[in-house]
């Protein structure tokens, strides 16, 4: 069986990154490295899966504010998907689209302030 551990993107500033997903988005820093690439690991609630962000000169960081986020992105399980939105955009984010789907779950689509899209998921039938 394999596990996911964590996904990995490079970005432009990832200590700015990292001490904004710690405080908005309640991870916390299970591993991070003081000299460039600046590297963070950053487990989500659960404990179970983390992200790594770094900034590595040596390959383009892709521009994330141009894409559109169903490239990629990151979901979020959300208990209320408004009031978290409300609350993120109040920290810089900014909404991107709003779906409301037929079996009752609500989608809410945000750029956080360096334009990386993270996505709020109220499952009206949990997936997991």
């Amino acid at each position: 069986m394999m596990k996911i551990e964590h996904f990995a993107f490079n970005v432009l500033d990832p200590i700015a990154i990292a001490a904004w997903y710690c405080e908005h988005l309640g991870f916390t820093v299970k591993h991070k490295f003081t000299q460039a690439p600046h590297t963070h690991f950053l487990a989500d609630s659960s404990g179970q899966v983390m992200i790594e962000i770094y900034c590595n000169p040596a390959d383009q960081v892709p521009d994330y504010q141009a894409m559109d986020p169903l490239l990629v992105h990151l979901a979020f399980v959300s208990a209320d998907p408004e009031a978290d939105a409300k609350r993120l955009i109040g920290a810089g984010a900014r909404e991107v689209d709003d779906v409301k789907l037929k079996d009752g779950s609500h989608l809410k689509m945000l750029k956080d302030p360096w334009g990386f899209s993270i996505q709020l998921c109220r499952r009206g039938r949990p997936m997991l």
